[in-house]
């Protein structure tokens, strides 16, 4: 395997109302900054790939305004995830991996302050039981953190949802030399790894996450040469820090969300990514050695993914 590194982060400042933006507005400043960062211009990306959701805004293939500000002529080479960019960063990373290019252009963004969110949450449930009930995000992590107090953990059996947020983070990822060029301590990555659960949360036991834990498994978080500093864990209700801690095998020493976390901004489709980017900043400025992002979506922690971020490459 290749050694691929995040070697830039930025994210946007983020509203917590509708200030009217538009797809170009939440991306072209997160983008500029993130190649600022690095000193790679736009002509030196080998590889673009985004994440976003059109159902946020009703507007069909909205990606396509975003990808207005990356330019795309002369043609690049280019895809996008109807999903958090988290999983565009995996694919990037395995894009990479092929051997024909060097870096790529990760960013995801998301309008939260605009449509009815339990209406749109609810889309992406068991189409024939669970998304004509039309239950949103908020009753089905209700679910899950009842399941968990009556399993005895000591969490709020009645959650409450982060902040609506607009808002957008890109991430530059580089390969072998090209990291050690752009950046002075990349943030290599050690491991990554994503699973999914059954689609129906009747099949499932809500007190566990198997997907998190297999993921971590895969992803190397407990076989590592050193701890775990710093963990930046995609947990949009409190109840599944304390599950994702334990899937992921994370002891108390384990810093959880310095940055606030999902809890304290919410920009959907970005979210994840922002996880990622966080978790290297932490390696970038040399306040850890080795850290853990972690990015969910579906209902109850149903699709897990784990990135493990090292000061070390593997090489």
């Amino acid at each position: 395997m290749r050694d691929v590194a995040v070697v830039g982060f930025a994210q946007s400042e983020h509203s917590f109302s509708d200030l009217g933006w538009t797809e170009a507005d939440l991306v072209m400043p997160v983008v500029n900054e993130v190649l600022e960062t690095t000193g790679l211009k736009r002509s030196e990306i080998g590889f673009t790939c985004s994440g976003s959701n059109d159902y946020l805004v009703g507007t069909p293939f909205s990606f396509v305004a975003a990808l207005d500000t990356i330019g795309a002529w002369p043609p690049i080479a280019e895809s996008h995830v109807e999903q958090d960019a988290a999983w565009a960063l995996y694919e990037a990373w395995v894009r990479i991996q092929h051997g024909d290019i060097d870096t790529a252009l990760v960013y995801g963004f998301g309008k939260g302050t605009v449509g009815d969110h339990v209406g749109i949450s609810s889309l992406g449930y068991d189409p024939y039981y669970l998304a004509p009930l039309v239950p949103g995000h908020v009753a089905m992590a209700g679910l899950q953190a009842r399941a968990l107090k009556d399993a005895g953990f000591d969490v709020d059996p009645d959650p409450t949802a982060p902040p609506a947020t607009d808002g957008a983070a890109a991430v530059i990822l580089a390969a072998g030399d090209v990291a050690r060029r752009v950046r002075a301590r990349p943030a290599w990555i050690t491991g990554i790894d994503h699973r999914i659960e059954p689609h129906s949360v009747g099949a499932r036991d809500l007190t566990r996450s198997d997907s998190a834990r297999q993921a971590a498994e895969r992803a190397g978080v407990g076989s590592g040469s050193g701890a775990v500093d710093f963990a930046e864990l995609h947990t949009r209700f409190d109840h599944e820090e304390v599950l994702l801690r334990r899937e992921l095998g994370l002891d108390e020493k384990t810093v959880v969300n310095a940055s606030g976390g999902p809890r304290k901004a919410d920009p959907i489709m970005a979210t994840g990514l922002i996880r990622i980017g966080e978790a290297a900043a932490r390696i970038h400025d040399g306040s850890a050695g080795r850290t853990v992002a972690h990015a969910t979506a579906g209902p109850c922690l149903q699709h897990n993914l784990v990135c493990v971020l090292d000061s070390e490459g593997q090489d």
